[in-house]
């Protein structure tokens, strides 16, 4: 008798070359792929040799496929129909899935994991392309080794799987095997991508939004939730802290050097993610900097941002142009909701001349009218953020 299963047969790729500690990366990838498919009812997903495999019904399938695409670690999927590792029953598998789609030439591909199985590799490859050669007798199907119109896989395991779709995974490493670090997030294009960039690198993520109300509005603010919200459909859950800098930001503006304000604005948020990204157990802030992109993204004027922090800045984005970038923000899905017109706190008060090539001294004093209140506004700021779990 027939026993018929639809499941999602998973692929991973860099991890597997990651030696005695493999099994800890496949155990994470195994819980992000859960994670992914909380939202679905009848899941179960399971460990096979060089394999993940997600049992899934019938009427979720399409929707398992969509979330395990997007799960940093997985290279390609494949939609497969799982068998008894008997030829009576991989027949009818096979020519199923022939059927899908018109083809002049076709390959089947085997893979025996299983030496028990009474056929070799090409022993099975040649009984079931002279199976599909017979249903389609006289049609003028061929068979080609070397760009088939169709390629048919059936891997003879414990069970068989028979498939011919492949999906294409975003790879990289498992959310989380490479610590936490906390990204400055704005409503722009680019720390959303800078954020992917470092969640598909392992690292999960907490994030710090600054917002200056009434300077930018409660729409601005929902703009950031809302591509934070994004985000998480290939990072995971995370944090989003919504830092009220209203103050801070006003006053620097009143008795800074106006050339330096946007460098001192961007200095206070530095030291303001610090301590968020200290409390939390991040080990790194992450920004969406690009080497000369801004005036504020100089070698000179990075250097002068990142002295403020005791901790590693990662910038995902630093050799990358705008279009790449702006690339990357459409594939994901944050570029239209970045590109709405709503302002955050660092396209506001910018001055018309911005210094591009600041001396550390000279922005340390500009800023020393700033000091006597620095450590109690910062530690307001902080006391008073808003924490939003998405």
């Amino acid at each position: 008798m027939e026993n018929r299963e639809h499941v999602i047969l998973v692929r991973y790729g860099e991890i597997a070359l990651k030696g005695l500690n493999r099994h800890t990366f496949i155990d994470l990838l195994v819980k992000n792929i859960r994670g992914a498919l909380s939202h679905l009812e009848s899941v179960k997903v399971e460990k096979i040799q060089g394999r993940i495999i997600v049992h899934i019904s019938d009427t979720e399938l399409d929707q398992g496929v969509d979330a395990v695409s997007r799960v940093f670690g997985v290279v390609s999927l494949s939609p497969a129909t799982v068998v008894d590792s008997q030829m009576e029953q991989i027949e009818p598998v096979v020519l199923e899935e022939a059927d899908r789609a018109p083809f002049d030439s076709f390959k089947i591909c085997v893979k025996r994991s299983d030496k028990r199985f009474p056929m070799t590799s090409p022993e099975i490859g040649r009984h079931l392309g002279g199976v599909v050669l017979k249903h389609y007798d006289g049609q003028g199907k061929k068979v080609k080794m070397k760009g088939a119109d169709r390629e048919i896989w059936v891997e003879v395991r414990e069970s068989a799987y028979i498939y011919s779709q492949f999906v294409k995974g975003r790879g990289g490493l498992p959310v989380g095997c490479s610590g936490q670090a906390a990204l400055l997030l704005s409503g722009g294009i680019d720390s959303p991508v800078a954020g992917y960039m470092m969640a598909k690198r392992g690292v999960k993520l907490t994030a710090v939004y600054f917002h200056s109300f009434p300077f930018t509005s409660d729409r601005a603010k929902e703009k950031v939730v809302d591509l934070a919200r994004i985000m998480t459909r290939y990072t995971g859950h995370f944090d989003l802290y919504v830092v009220p800098f209203t103050d801070i930001q006003t006053k620097i503006v009143e008795v800074c050097p106006e050339r330096q304000t946007t460098l001192i604005i961007r200095r206070f948020m530095m030291r303001i993610a610090e301590i968020i990204a200290r409390k939390t157990g991040s080990l790194s802030l992450i920004t969406g900097e690009s080497l000369g992109q801004v005036a504020s993204q100089t070698q000179e004027s990075l250097s002068a941002t990142g002295s403020v922090v005791g901790m590693e800045v990662l910038r995902p984005l630093i050799g990358m142009d705008k279009q790449e970038i702006v690339e990357i923000a459409q594939d994901i899905g944050t570029f239209e909701t970045s590109i709405l017109p709503y302002e955050d706190c660092c396209t506001i008060f910018v001055p018309k001349h911005p210094e591009t090539h600041p001396n550390l001294k000279k922005i340390a004093a500009g800023e020393a009218a700033m000091m006597d209140d620095a450590e109690r506004m910062i530690q307001e700021a902080v006391d008073q953020a808003e924490k939003i779990r998405l």
